[in-house]
């Protein structure tokens, strides 16, 4: 009966170590006995911030992307590499500051991707902040000592993205999350909410050199 296998993994090993993942090759047993090789590139995982303000405007980063090589309009959001102490509702909180010298008195869950699960454990999970305030200015560096801060209605966000001028999945995301959950009037999550896929490999085994 379909839907019942369990993917158990007869061998693991890890061939690659960067700065921000790894690259790990299991075996795992597919349904009928054959054992299939998948390679699977380890993550931090990361949060993001959708901070709106009084007038309802969300504020959002244009920064410089090398890979891609040009700069993408996005949502505050950083990788969960601080360390084991650092909780995803703490980090969100620290990238917030960082990135757009803000602060929020009011956090909730509003939405958790996979970003690519057929290769990569790769996760994040988007906040809806508000009730704002300034902080002082941070220091910053390398790309995002370059990067500016744009505040966009949400009707204009949703009207980017469709429109294919805001690209970036977290971004896309977000911004289309938090427009459905004003238009349907969805409660949304409290920050305590469990993160069922948060990624854990890779924080774990740095963890223990």
């Amino acid at each position: 009966m379909s839907g019942r296998h369990e993917f158990v993994v007869r061998d693991s090993r890890s061939v690659y170590d960067g700065a921000i993942l790894s690259l790990r090759v299991d075996d795992v047993e597919m349904p009928g006995g054959r054992v299939a090789r998948r390679e699977v590139v380890e993550h931090f995982g990361a949060v993001a911030v959708v901070a709106r303000d009084e007038e309802g405007r969300i504020a959002m980063v244009r920064q410089y992307r090398h890979p891609i090589g040009r700069r993408l309009l996005e949502l505050p959001a950083g990788l969960l590499d601080a360390g084991p102490g650092e909780t995803p509702l703490v980090a969100a909180h620290r990238e917030l500051a960082e990135e757009t010298d803000l602060a929020a008195d009011r956090w909730h869950v509003l939405v958790d991707v996979a970003l690519s699960p057929g290769f990569t454990d790769e996760a994040l999970r988007i906040y809806l902040a508000e009730d704002l305030h300034a902080l002082e200015a941070a220091e910053r560096h390398d790309e995002e000592a370059d990067l500016t801060v744009e505040w966009l209605a949400v009707d204009d966000a949703v009207s980017r993205v469709l429109a294919g001028e805001i690209v970036n999945a977290t971004a896309v995301a977000g911004v289309l999350a938090v427009a459905l959950a004003d238009d349907r009037r969805i409660p949304l999550r409290d920050v305590t909410a469990p993160w069922v896929d948060e990624p854990t490999a890779l924080r774990e085994r740095r963890s223990h050199r």
